[in-house]
Order: C-alpha cells, then sequence, then structure tokens
C-alpha cells in the first residue's frame, strides 16, 4: 500500500465498527502522513475526548516514528492521558509502504476515567493496588501546541530554571527534545535556542554532541523544511 487511501472505504468501516461497538467514549483517529503533520488527521468519531477534530496534527508518536527514534511498531493497549486529566487506555497501528515509510496511523482511545475511579474505590476498599506504566502521548491541536508541552516536560525533567541551567543541562534539554520529535516542527530550533538563551550555532553545536553519542549526524535543519 503506497497510500492509506486505496484502503479508505475498508479503514470508514472500520472505524464506524468501533464507533457503534464502544459508543461516545470511545475515540477513533485516521491519520494520513503523506500530509503535513500539523494536518493528519482525516477521519475522528467522537474527538470531544481529546478535544481533535478533522484536521489536526499528529500526536508526538508519529513525530518519533518520523524522527526515526521509534521503530514504529504497533502499539496495543497502553495507557494515556489527555491534558484535562482523562485517562484513556490506547492502541495505535501504522501503516508503511513498501519502502519502510510511515504513510499512515489508525488509533483507538478508550475513555476509562470514570472506570478508573469506580476501580480505585474498590481497591482503596480491598486494599489492593496495581497501576500500569503509562505512555507519554501528547494530544494536541497542533503541532506549535505540543512543541510547547513537551518543551514543559523537558523543564520539569532538568528540573531548574534556564538561569540555573549548566551546558551539560542545556544538552540534557535538548536531548530529551530530540528523542520526542520536536526538532521536526517548523522553527523548533529557534524557539529551543531562544528559551535557552544560546545562539543558533550554540544549539546546532549542542544537537551535534547529542547526536554523536547516538552515533547519528546532525540533520535538524533539514528536518524543520516542514511548512507551517
Amino acid at each position: 500500500m503506497e497510500h492509506i487511501n486505496e484502503q479508505r472505504a475498508l479503514l470508514n468501516r472500520m472505524m464506524d465498527m468501533i464507533e457503534q461497538q464502544f459508543g461516545k467514549n470511545c475515540e477513533i483517529v485516521l491519520h494520513d502522513h503523506s500530509l503535513d503533520i500539523d494536518k493528519t488527521i482525516v477521519d475522528i468519531r467522537n474527538g470531544h475526548i481529546t478535544g481533535r477534530k478533522i484536521g489536526g496534527s499528529s500526536s508526538n508518536l508519529g513525530l518519533e516514528i518520523l524522527r526515526g527514534t521509534s521503530d514504529g511498531g504497533d502499539q496495543y493497549n497502553y495507557i494515556t492521558y489527555t491534558n484535562n486529566g482523562k485517562v484513556l487506555r490506547s492502541s495505535s497501528i501504522h501503516f508503511h509502504n513498501p519502502q519502510g515509510k510511515l504513510i499512515g496511523a489508525f488509533c483507538v482511545n478508550l475513555d476509562i476515567t470514570e472506570s478508573i475511579r469506580l476501580e480505585n474505590f474498590i481497591r482503596d476498599y480491598n486494599n489492593f493496588s496495581t497501576s500500569p506504566e503509562p505512555v507519554n502521548e501528547i494530544f494536541a491541536n497542533d503541532v506549535h501546541q505540543m512543541l510547547d508541552e513537551l518543551i514543559h516536560r523537558a523543564l520539569q525533567k532538568i528540573g531548574k530554571p534556564v538561569s540555573q541551567m549548566s551546558r551539560e543541562d542545556k544538552i540534557a534539554f535538548i536531548h530529551y527534545l530530540d528523542e520526542r520529535g520536536a526538532f521536526i516542527i517548523s522553527k523548533s530550533s529557534k524557539i529551543v535556542g531562544d528559551i535557552l538563551e544560546i545562539s543558533k550555532f550554540t544549539f546546532y553545536s549542542y544537537l551535534d554532541i547529542v547526536r554523536a553519542q547516538k552515533g547519528e549526524d546532525s540533520e535538524a535543519e533539514q528536518e524543520e523544511s516542514i511548512k507551517e
């Protein structure tokens, strides 16, 4: 398959079936990765769950596959959280063309917030605890909102204000963002450079260090060719 439209009728039927089976608490999303990363959603059902709609952006998991820091394998039954605190049980499958290029994704996000509340009550009542490890997936209305969230998480990970960051802290900050595909987003290097109060030259020097540690060449300037 070279493009998801080749199987669009089948995919639409699958979305119809899942929507009818699980109802309003189940979001189903179809991404077309031949489009700009800010507009990959070509069909979505029950988008009120994450606040997204047709024409919305890829999640950070899609960016990581495009960046090459994820192998693009299918993921099943993982836990994610929305910005407003909903708990989702999610599964995602990714479509690749014969050359291995990512061309699309089919994702299911089941809102289990209320059942978790009931489960927590029962768990407390029974004095029993178990919790799955969450996957840090970000659901954003556009890639710039997603970049803001990735930067926020990077700042939390470093754990200190920029004014107190050492050179090593700033390199770690860039490493965190690069692993998550942030520098695929247009103008992200300038935004991050401004936040870290470093020059463009210093930013790319730090990125070279990050990628040299992983045996990669820095291609961030080429990656940022994606238009807004």
